[in-house]
């Protein structure tokens, strides 16, 4: 027993050592001017020798017999767990299904989560997935994946879960505000092929750009779009509704578009090396034309840092509602090939100063979704005005045949707009920013 004892010391005495040396060297630029005083060291060596100690002791009296490498891992699952929402400790398959999601194309429900109040939060669905037709919304909470309870779950096993094979069924559980229980959802898992940007005229000068996501071509394309109707744009509504985020340096290229100067964003850690400014240049500004950017609470990270600059700088009005409020940097750092951690080591700021994290931008006008309400009769109409009601009906007629032969992937029409308060609202701020600005 106590050659065992012994043994197993070695062992996580190697294995802290192991871990001792990655930290050394990953940290080795900030560390190697840093000289820790005596008493520093020395608490810092006795806080290891009782992980030590505390594991040696798991290892031989615990009811189950687990292996070090098991107790290892699960100390190290903890340790990342209990700093913060975000950071984790990505195990074989974890890291690899990361790697994965950064293809463009994988196998799921499209749906991006996060932890929320201490509970996994839907930030948003991605358009067009099996998530977003099953009728996924953000803000929803999961309670159970395929009857699996996700109480004390974190986001990359949740989003393990959610994966499979394409045509595979799943079912979540998830509980809504404003329903009085939680609802079954059932959708089959599909592969996921992300299109990030989606640009379409409203009438004849007012342009439509969503960015669903910032994935590495969302400048090049939002820019195309600019650019292929600027002779005849007089406004742009910005649509960042449900959107994830993705990308930093895809939101700042995304907000210096419309900004000739200033700071975009700045990122601060507890390390010099973590800290970065990020600012605008004129060279890069395509329009200056009024914008109006749409916000609710499935708009995170990325989607809040082009919102809450924009803003901070005068240059937009936003509408809709309150963001997500993740304004936290993560980092993955490779312990070997195939494992690493996911690791929190920054926080945004907006030009003002103000932070992202846990409060979100909030939108100057406030909109609840839902569709436009009209109460008018067109018909309660008295005889003398017949004829010339019937010839607007006639023209109305004409516009709507018109339309029928329009792409509607290239323009949004009334109805669509009718059924979108947000979107409705959002125009009419425009329009009058068009009038007041010239």
């Amino acid at each position: 027993m106590k050659n065992r004892k012994f043994i197993t010391l070695g062992f996580v005495s190697a294995a802290l050592a192991l871990f001792a040396l990655f930290s050394s060297t990953l940290l080795a630029t900030d560390v190697a001017n840093d000289k820790k005083e005596p008493k520093s060291e020395m608490s810092r060596l006795e806080a290891l020798a009782k992980f030590s100690r505390v594991i040696d002791i798991v290892e031989q009296y615990n009811v189950d017999d687990v292996s070090i490498e098991e107790l290892i891992n699960k100390s190290l699952e903890g340790l990342l767990a209990n700093i913060d929402a975000h950071s984790t400790y990505l195990k074989k398959d974890e890291y690899k299904s990361l790697r994965e999601q950064t293809s463009g194309e994988f196998g799921g429900l499209g749906i991006t989560v996060g932890i929320k109040d201490g509970a996994l939060s839907v930030i948003s669905p991605i358009d067009d997935t099996p998530a977003y037709r099953a009728g996924i919304k953000a803000g929803d909470i999961i309670l159970r994946i395929d009857k699996k309870s996700t109480l004390n779950m974190t986001i990359d096993e949740a989003v393990s879960l959610m994966r499979g094979k394409a045509g595979d069924a799943i079912e979540l559980t998830v509980v809504r505000e404003g329903e009085s229980k939680p609802l079954e959802i059932a959708m089959k898992r599909d592969i996921i092929k992300v299109e990030s940007v989606h640009a379409k005229s409203i009438g004849e000068d007012i342009q439509y750009i969503r960015v669903a996501n910032f994935d590495k071509k969302v400048v090049s394309e939002v820019s195309k779009a600019i650019k292929e109707r600027k002779k005849t744009t007089k406004g742009i509504i910005l649509d960042l509704r449900n959107n994830p985020g993705g990308l930093l340096d895809q939101s700042v290229g995304l907000v210096d578009l419309f900004v000739d100067e200033g700071d975009i964003v700045s990122q601060k850690g507890r390390k010099k090396s973590d800290e970065e400014s990020y600012k605008a240049k004129a060279s890069t500004t395509l329009t200056k034309v009024p914008l109006v950017v749409l916000i609710n609470g499935g708009s995170a990270s990325a989607s809040e840092i082009v919102s809450g600059a924009l803003q901070d700088l005068g240059r937009a009005v936003l509408v809709g509602q309150n963001t997500f409020g993740k304004g936290s940097v993560q980092m993955v750092l490779p312990v070997n090939d195939e494992e690493a951690l996911k690791l929190t080591i920054a926080r945004y700021y907006l030009p003002s100063g103000r932070t992202i994290q846990a409060v979100g931008v909030k939108p100057d006008i406030e909109v609840f979704p839902g569709e436009v309400k009209s109460q008018k009769n067109e018909y309660a109409i008295k005889e003398a005005d017949l004829k010339k009601h019937l010839e607007e009906e006639l023209q109305k007629v004409s516009k709507d045949e018109k339309k029928s032969e329009a792409d509607p992937k290239k323009s949004i029409d009334d109805e669509t707009i009718q059924k979108d308060m947000q979107l409705k609202s959002a125009i009419d701020v425009l329009k009058a920013l068009i009038i007041t600005q010239g």
